[in-house]
Formats: structure tokens, sequence, C-alpha cells
């Protein structure tokens, strides 16, 4: 059984998670993984996959939910992403990947919608939006690994209950703070007098620097040298620490309209600057959030127009900041959780990277001073 920080003591700001600490806590939201793993003759190795997220049991396009996106920097891709902004509403999954597969997951998506659809009187395009971070140091990136079928795979095991985390589906060949990185997630639920909504992070962690590494903003990075641990970017000719991503996706069942949105995506940012992230410029960190809170919204069909008019609710904004601190922490909490989970990996043409086990990080948060609340 991995570990995760709440196992540990490790309490992560004010706020209380779900039931799973998990992005799934927010209900009707699910989570799948495929993995593209094998072993080549002449040391090649591909280490990557496919992770998605499904705002809503069904296709996305029958239930559409508003949503926003916040980029803090963009050396980074992602495909519909323009049309996401300019609408403010999600009608697809959302998938996450490696750098050189954005188009075939974006492929596989809308051929798998079109045969779900098939037969019916339907009208319309398809924009998935597909979310990417760098894994060619530990995956054999330009081997185009991963194929149509795992994108299909990943949406057919989406389930609801509490997500794998580490390396796992598009989270498997990545790196976080010079550590084994990949798929993290946490959850917060707000108290019943501010909504007793809740706000769910699954992230894909592929950036950061060793010795910038905060965990309940202790200085454990400080502790835990390259000395004791490797990192896996000492070998000479190889990218500088730091160099990857980070990609976020946030949701939450309070009923908020796309600008909302949009700001509380803004609100991943915080839960990384809070663990020693973010200040990288080969770091491409994007963020998207979804609130499934307004139910009933106009099917995405050119030949079903619906009503002139849709009612929708809204949280006041005076009452946004509970929904804003449950963001930064969920994101802050899913980055540590993404390190407790990845184990030790060797990749492509040798390169490895070691996970960040339990012993290492409360040992270096007792050397930072750190005491259990």
């Amino acid at each position: 059984m991995q570990s995760r920080a709440r196992s540990l003591g490790i309490r992560i700001g004010q706020g209380e998670p779900g039931a799973l600490n998990a992005i799934t806590d927010v209900p009707g939201v699910r989570v799948g993984h495929a993995e593209a793993w094998a072993d080549f003759a002449d040391g090649r190795r591909a280490r990557t996959g496919v992770t998605v997220v499904e705002p809503r049991p069904g296709l996305a396009r029958h239930a559409p939910c508003f949503a926003g996106v916040h980029v803090l920097n963009g050396n980074g891709d992602a495909s519909g992403l323009e049309w996401l902004r300019e609408a403010g509403m999600l009608t697809t999954a959302i998938a996450l990947t490696n750098t050189h597969s954005v188009g075939v997951v974006r492929d596989a998506l809308i051929v798998g919608e079109r045969e779900a659809v098939a037969g019916e009187p339907q009208l319309y395009w398809t924009m998935p939006v597909v979310l990417e971070t760098f894994d060619g140091l530990l995956n054999d990136i330009n081997g185009f690994h991963v194929t149509a079928e795992h994108a299909r795979a990943a949406q057919r095991v989406a389930s609801g209950g509490l997500p794998a985390e580490g390396s796992v589906g598009g989270g498997s060949g990545m790196i976080c703070h010079e550590f084994k990185g990949g798929i993290g997630t946490a959850s917060r639920r707000l108290p019943a007098a501010a909504g007793g909504w809740t706000v769910g992070a699954l992230l894909q962690a592929n950036h950061g620097k060793r010795g910038s590494l905060l965990v309940e903003g202790y200085p454990v990075g400080r502790h835990l040298s390259c000395e004791r641990i490797p990192s896996p970017f000492e070998q000479r000719r190889l990218p500088q620490p730091g160099m990857g991503s980070i990609v976020v996706v946030l949701a939450t069942d309070a009923p908020l309209l796309p600008e909302q949105c949009r700001r509380l995506a803004q609100r991943a940012g915080i839960g990384i600057a809070r663990t020693g992230g973010g200040t990288e410029d080969s770091s491409g960190d994007i963020f998207v959030a979804f609130a499934t809170g307004n139910r009933d919204l106009p099917v995405s069909d050119y030949a079903d127009k619906g009503p002139l008019c849709s009612e929708v609710r809204m949280v006041n904004a005076d009452h946004l900041s509970p929904l804003f601190e449950a963001a930064a922490e969920a994101v802050e909490e899913a980055i540590v959780n993404a390190l407790l989970a990845a184990g030790d990996m060797r990749g492509n043409h040798g390169h490895a990277a070691h996970g960040l086990t339990s012993r290492q990080l409360l040992a270096a948060l007792d050397a930072s001073g750190w005491r259990p609340r």
C-alpha cells in the first residue's frame, strides 16, 4: 500500500478532504489510466501512457459543464483550450499524456465519441481537451508508443474510486523535483456553512528542482541532497533540473460560471508555489477547472439548438474564497501524493529516477523542524 501525505501525519492547509481525498470525491467524476510500457533490445524503453478525467457519467457533450483555463507559464501545448476559453463550456473528457502524443490521443477521443453517437442525428465537431508534460528522459518519447487504443483503454476503465497515483497513465515517465513524479490527486470538502461543496485536483507532476521542494512549508529539499538520493539530471549533457511541466485538472460540484472556473483554475498556481514550483521558464504550467453544479446546460449539437435561455446558478463572489483555498490546498497535497506514490524507475537508455519514500520525507521534515499536528 503506497503512503499518502495524510497517512504520514502530514496535514496540508486547514481544510478537510473528502472521503477518498481525490478528484473523484466530486460526484460523477471518473478517472482512468492506461500505460504504454515496453523494453527494447537497443536500450530504448517506453514508459508513458494516458490518463483520462471524465466530468460526468456518459458523454460530456450530452451533459456539458462550465469550465475555465489558466496558464501560469506557456512552455507547453494542449488541444481544445481556445474554444474552452471562448465558450466557457467543457464538452469532452480531459486527457493527460506526453508531449508528442497529444495528437493521437485527441484523435482517439474524437473517434470514440463518433462511435458512441453513431446513428444519432447529431451535427457537431469535437475539440477534446488534451494536456501534456514531457517525459523524454525516462521514456522513448520519439518512439510514439502511445496509440489510440491506450486512450480508449483509459476511458474504458474510468471509474469513481480512488485513482491510482504515481507512475501510472500519463504520469508514467514523469519527474518531479528531481524525484520520480507522475499522477497525484487530493480534495477538500467545504463545511456546510460555506456551501458543503467539494473541490478535487488531479495533476501530472513533472516539474521543480530538488532544493526548492517544500512540504507543509518546511524546506525538505535542502535535506534530500543529490549525494544521498541521486538526481536523474546528474549525468553530463542532460537537461537542467526543473525542465518539465505540470498540468492540473480541478473539479467542483459548486455552481460556478465560466469566469469563476477560470479564477478557480488560477489558484492551482498557489498550490504549486507552496511546494516550491512554478518558477522555471522551461515548465508548461496549464490548469483547467470545471464545475458540475449547473445541470441541463444545452447539449453540443448544431441540429438541436435547445431552448432560447437556460437558467443557471452561481456562487456569489463573497463566498468564493473558501473554494479558492480548497483548490490551492488540494493541488499542494496532490503533488506530495504524486511524489510518495511514484517509486523508483529505470527508463530509456538507463536513465533512472528515484522515488521519494515516506521514510526519507519524514526524516527531511524532522530535520527541518516539523512536528506532526
